[in-house]
């Protein structure tokens, strides 16, 4: 199967950043569930809710499962062809090199707003941090009342932008001192040194699956969509 369609780096051609964080969370109630509880991974649904993102264009192939622990390939180009997904019960859930920005687009922004209208009762939680000589982050947590926030920007340096309100999150997930102080979080920081991803962590609450050895996605290969390629040509390669 081949994913070179678009692509005008060949697919031996050595990546220069790599991938921390990078994924898309969409939980349905109840919001309690503890993740190692969760049903077994369904690969159908985990093909479909690829399938679904405008940024791929077609699921060429099934490569198997991986445990949730295990980080997306990110040592050449035809790498980039590689997504995560899963289905487990009520939380689907995407990992893809296309997250990844610099700060010249919001990728899971976007992403995240065509699943807030498919899924209007679903907490949407995304983390995505991406290395190229230095760190870049976007999170966001969106709530079915609408309360939302999202970050993105270059940790303890500039720009660094926030929009929606962390602290209507806060108070609509029912946070308590505690729990925030536990993840790091202190609000009263620079935007910039906030610790977002841990608050968006806090979102998912017993759910999140990400720190589970035995909890599994699927691993496909996609051809990403033309826009999608181009962005992470300008990103990947100097």
């Amino acid at each position: 199967m081949t994913d070179t369609d678009y692509w005008t780096s060949a697919p031996d051609r050595t990546l220069r950043g790599s991938m921390g964080l990078c994924h898309l969370t969409v939980v349905q109630p109840p919001f309690d569930v503890d993740a190692r509880t969760l049903p077994p991974q369904a690969p159908e649904r985990a093909r479909e809710f690829a399938a679904s993102f405008e940024a791929v264009e077609k699921v060429l192939e099934d490569l198997g499962p991986r445990s949730v622990l295990t980080p997306l390939p990110s040592s050449v180009r035809a790498d980039l062809g590689v997504v995560h997904a899963a289905g487990w019960g009520g939380m689907l859930s995407i990992v893809t090199p296309a997250f990844a920005t610099d700060g010249n687009d919001e990728p899971l922004r976007s992403a995240a707003t065509s699943l807030r209208e498919r899924f209007p009762d679903a907490r949407i939680v995304g983390r995505v941090t991406y290395y190229g000589g230095m760190e870049h982050t976007e999170d966001l947590v969106w709530l079915p009342d609408g309360a939302m926030f999202h970050a993105c920007g270059w940790p303890g340096d500039e720009p660094f932008v926030v929009t929606g309100d962390p602290r209507a999150v806060i108070a609509s997930l029912e946070l308590k001192g505690w729990q925030l102080d536990n993840a790091g979080v202190d609000l009263r920081e620079s935007a910039n040194e906030v610790a977002w991803a841990p608050l968006a962590g806090l979102a998912l609450g017993p759910s999140d699956p990400w720190g589970w050895e035995e909890l599994e996605t699927t691993a496909f290969r996609v051809r990403h969509s033309e826009d999608s390629v181009q962005n992470m040509e300008a990103l990947y390669f100097v």
